[in-house]
């Protein structure tokens, strides 16, 4: 099973989130996807819900604590969403979270369009 985190900028497009998605999910190509994931605080971004519903796919808000719980494990790093949200990155640290515990990234972090994306997958998964 893979999470998929996603993280944002204020206003993002639907479009731009499903484009970003569908290139991270090329790389993994078979997989179960548990769902999106991303901070509580983007539970207002329309343009998340609308990609999640265009991908058939649940979306799933975490508190920034549980981000902040596998910050260590992120790896890459924005010094904005640092100041922001006291993680690493946004996307890196929910695809973890939303993986459960063990967790591994199996796409770090990519970005285009104010949209960054990366992919993480279940302890119990083979690689």
């Amino acid at each position: 099973m893979i999470a998929v985190g996603v993280g944002c900028k204020s206003g993002v497009t639907a479009d731009d989130v499903i484009t970003l998605v569908e290139e991270g999910l090329s790389r993994v190509e078979g997989e179960t996807i548990a769902g999106l994931f991303t901070v509580a605080s983007k539970a207002h971004e329309s343009g998340l819900a609308e990609a999640a519903a265009s991908l058939s796919l649940p979306l799933l808000f975490l508190p920034e604590i549980a981000l902040q719980k596998v910050a260590c494990r992120a790896e890459t790093r924005s010094e904005r969403v640092v100041a922001l949200f006291g993680v690493p990155s946004i996307a890196e640290t929910a695809a973890l979270v939303g993986a459960g515990e063990g967790s591994t990234l199996i796409v770090p972090r990519m970005s285009r369009g104010g949209v960054t994306c990366a992919i993480a997958k279940s302890l119990g998964d083979k690689p």
